[in-house]
């Protein structure tokens, strides 16, 4: 172990310092701080100098992998790059030293950005509204089911509590409308990767709230049953709700409003490039119907009319509250610059560039990686293992994980591995628009040299990674019996 990989406890010294503080001028209130808050001993800190610190931290960013150190593949994430703007933009004082409670007059251009924001999201979308309160995209597809929910008992309809969900679905699909309540029916795919409108149709009856789906799925997949999709649903008197997550494929080419969305979600740390990662911060918007705009949450942005300001509003009907003030401003601010910088025009092309970045991938390794559906994807797609990875042989067989890993020796990040749970050895890829060719080429010669190893030296594989600063952990066993402190 070098000697900046230790922990910050294992760098400690009695009596180090890396602090220098003035002497303490003000009176003693010991006194007057109640019994149960005064400390019985000094804090068990680490004693180390300023250079320690500053080398352990320095060390330990470098050991953390970022769109800003390589490229990013994870399918359904898009994880593509922030531009810098963005950041300079959320950290201006003017709008990071606001506080939530500030009056409305006095954070009139705030609000102004709030309201912009919402008008451009449902130009992009093709929906009537939006509300940004949510704090991520499941926070945001509860938010939506909730609308759902709210508009079939607002008309008495207290039987619909089944939601429909794909069998391709993202796993949050099917855990946010049990949250709220709702009973989850599969619906299955075609072996052509797309909903099965003959499973579809049974399923539908008074009893059916809504079906959830993304467009494209979660195979890369455009549903090209869609209108006779929305067509069945609404005739059951069931609602259409967009899972967002891949709406990068479609920005600014085909709108979900449009193939007759009732509801839906937008990540905004996805498709409008804010980062995410890590537990956050993110931004789920919801956008609705105009039949459903007043079953949105509280507070919207609303104009007063005596004075001709913006102020926040509570609604009577709707979700009430189901955020703090008005989401999580930053993001808002990262994803109202990326749209203001790109124009309408730019817009327009970030979904065909990031079709044509994956399938551009797609075709280039499919003769060595097992394509289970041959068709024109959108912006990501799915492997099914490699071609030739010594399959029924135990001790000489290749996985999906085993190239995820080696991928790292690479300088790579390793895309999203077994989901969807349609295939056994789904790999998933998502390049995005904002990658170069070079960058493409790049990854494919890697993927194309770890399919060669696979037949030439498999253990290669099946022990990698060699090159990073941990190694292949028992992932099942850091689940089962982590290590939570020193």
């Amino acid at each position: 172990m070098k000697y900046y990989d230790k922990l910050i406890f294992e760098l400690s010294k009695e009596g180090r310092t890396g602090f220098s503080l003035p002497e303490n001028t003000w009176p003693e209130t010991a006194d007057n701080i109640p019994d149960g808050l005064k400390r019985s001993g000094y804090p068990d800190l680490p004693q180390v100098s300023e250079p320690d610190v500053v080398r352990h931290y320095v060390n330990l960013s470098n050991m953390n992998f970022g769109v800003d150190t390589g490229f990013y593949p994870l399918g359904s994430c898009t994880m593509k790059y922030n531009p810098k703007i963005n950041e300079e933009t959320a950290r201006h004082p003017g709008f990071a030293n606001l506080h939530p409670l500030q009056p409305d007059e006095t954070v009139q251009g705030a609000l102004q950005i709030y309201s912009e924001l919402s008008d451009w999201l449902c130009s992009l979308t093709g929906m009537a509204a939006f509300t940004l309160n949510p704090f991520a995209g499941a926070h945001g597809e509860l938010t939506g089911l909730m609308i759902m929910r709210s508009y079939h008992m607002s008309r008495g309809d207290f039987k619909r509590t089944r939601i429909i969900v794909p069998d391709s679905a993202h796993g949050t699909n099917p855990a946010s409308a049990a949250v709220c309540g709702l009973e989850v029916v599969q619906v299955r795919s075609t072996p052509q990767g797309v909903i099965d409108i003959d499973d579809l149709r049974p399923l539908l009856d008074d009893t059916v709230a809504g079906i959830m789906m993304t467009n494209p799925n979660t195979l890369g997949l455009f549903e090209t049953e869609i209108r006779e999709i929305e067509a069945s649903v609404h005739a059951a008197g069931g609602l259409l709700y967009y899972d967002g997550a891949n709406m990068n494929a479609l920005l600014g080419k085909v709108r979900p409003g449009d193939m007759g969305f009732d509801i839906m979600h937008l990540n905004l740390h996805k498709t409008f490039s804010t980062p995410h990662g890590g537990g956050g911060p993110g931004a789920g918007p919801v956008g609705v119907a105009a039949r459903l705009e007043h079953l949105l949450p509280s507070p919207v942005v609303g104009k007063s009319p005596e004075t001709g300001k913006l102020r926040t509003e509570t609604r009577t009907q709707g979700a009430g509250r189901i955020s703090g003030f008005m989401g999580n401003f930053g993001v808002l601010m990262k994803a109202y610059t990326y749209i203001l910088s790109l124009g309408n025009e730019n817009v327009r092309k970030t979904g065909p560039f990031s079709v044509l970045a994956a399938n551009y991938v797609k075709e280039s390794l499919k003769d060595r990686y097992k394509l289970p559906v041959e068709s024109l994807c959108k912006h990501e797609f799915v492997f099914d293992g490699l071609r030739e990875a010594n399959a029924g042989d135990p001790d000489r067989e290749v996985t999906t994980l085993d190239v995820a890993k080696r991928l790292l020796d690479y300088g790579f990040h390793a895309p999203t591995i077994y989901f969807p749970l349609l295939f056994h050895q789904s790999i998933m890829i998502e390049p995005t628009e904002t990658e170069s060719i070079e960058t493409l080429d790049a990854f494919i010669g890697a993927m194309r040299t770890i399919a060669d190893e696979a037949v030439s030296d498999p253990d290669l594989l099946r022990s990698a990674p060699h090159n990073t600063p941990v190694r292949r952990p028992d992932e099942t066993r850091a689940a089962t019996h982590p290590k939570l402190k020193y």
